[in-house]
């Protein structure tokens, strides 16, 4: 079997190749600069050039792009997309209805949105990890004071200046107030997302005033979306980050690996960013307790950065997210926390349980090898096609 793979960037890229050569399929590479534009004759005939080589079963990309659908969709070829963002505007476009997609949502809701609309082309499919690699993974004595740590937390605070949020200029007084208002509402439930309901017309006429927002002439996309999962969501993400990230470095060693360091968390001990594949994992194995707060915009999917830790052997202290409880036992392969003071008590009991929260890492371990690597996952699709 032979497939053509978008080389676009992505985290878990080379794993996902790693498990189809794994499968037996072989992959080749394909590339052009303007993959996330819509339209584009360069790429289509490049595109046209590539398949002309070979024979290929079906055309493979991490997350859903357009005009790779179109133009399989012209060469009557299968496009798989496995889809690890949410939220992911290019779901909304009108292509995601071609009869030769194959798209994979790992946010089990954000399925459900579309399989209830009557659309057929989508599945569910959780993500994964590479457990192989990641438990074959040895430390180096000299990287081990760098990665070790108490409690850990790898990921964006959301804090760049030009966060989308940031650029809601001229908003009235009344809206910027309701903002503030839904948004701490949000940040403080887990397991239901009502922002994009709450945006009414008046507050988007006043959004819409202060950043303009129009579907692409293909997208059938809402301002409401938009607005709550990209402007709204990102902001709730930080504000939860910030707040959770202070209350833990008050009160324990917290090391942080992220571009943008914060002011707001003076306490925590600021590493810097870490390579995916050389360094990350090696975080994972020697982190007591790794930190995970959802981007809210993720409604109920377990995030890629969960599956490498649970992957990693690590032990995994996360917020409320429904789909783990299809495959993962919580207390038993991971901890859930459901509020600050339930964030900082679960903190306190794990450092000093460490028999217990040993085991539950190994468990996680082993459902992962058994059940959610991602030669699982390639054999998953497989048998959808």
């Amino acid at each position: 079997m032979r497939i053509l793979f978008l080389d676009s960037p992505a985290f878990a890229k080379q794993d996902m190749i790693d498990a189809f050569t794994a499968c037996g399929i072989t992959c080749d590479l394909f590339f052009h600069e303007a993959y996330n534009d819509r339209q584009n004759v360069s790429y289509e005939e490049k595109f046209d050039a590539a398949v002309s080589r070979f024979s290929y079963d079906f055309v493979f990309s991490f997350n859903y792009f357009p005009i790779l659908s179109n133009c399989c969709m012209k060469h009557h070829l299968k496009y798989i997309s496995y889809v690890y963002d949410s939220p992911l505007v290019t779901l909304y476009s009108y292509t995601l209805i071609n009869s030769c997609n194959y798209v994979f949502l790992f946010d089990k809701a954000t399925y459900l949105e579309f399989h209830n609309a009557g659309i057929p082309t989508v599945y569910y499919l959780p993500l994964a990890a590479n457990v192989s690699r990641l438990s074959a993974m040895k430390c180096p004595d000299a990287l081990l004071p760098q990665v070790s740590s108490d409690v850990s937390f790898v990921g964006s605070l959301y804090n760049e200046e030009h966060n989308l949020f940031e650029r809601l200029n001229g908003l009235s007084d009344y809206t910027r107030g309701y903002l503030d208002s839904i948004m701490l509402a949000q940040q403080n439930v887990y397991g239901y997302f009502f922002l994009e309901d709450l945006l009414t017309p008046p507050i988007l006429e006043d959004l819409q005033a202060a950043c303009p927002y129009q579907p692409l002439p293909d997208g059938t996309e809402s301002a409401a979306f938009v607005y709550a999962n990209y402007f709204l969501c990102r902001k709730i993400t930080s504000n939860e980050r910030l707040s959770l990230l202070r209350l833990a470095s008050d009160r324990f060693p917290l090391k942080l690996y992220t571009h943008h360091p914060s002011p707001l968390l003076p306490k925590a001990e600021y590493i810097g960013p870490v390579d995916y594949y050389d360094t990350m994992p090696y975080i994972f194995q020697h982190s007591r307790i790794n930190l995970n707060i959802t981007l809210k915009s993720i409604h109920s999917g377990i995030p890629l950065r969960c599956m490498d830790i649970m992957g990693s052997g690590g032990f995994l202290l996360t917020n409320y997210q429904e789909d783990f409880l299809d495959d993962f036992q919580p207390g038993e392969d991971l901890v859930f926390y459901e509020s600050e003071d339930d964030f900082l008590g679960k903190i306190t009991y794990y450092l000093s349980h460490d028999a217990e929260r040993r085991q539950i890492a190994a468990n996680c371990l082993g459902k992962m090898s058994e059940s959610h690597t991602f030669v699982h996952r390639v054999n998953a699709m497989l048998n959808v096609i």
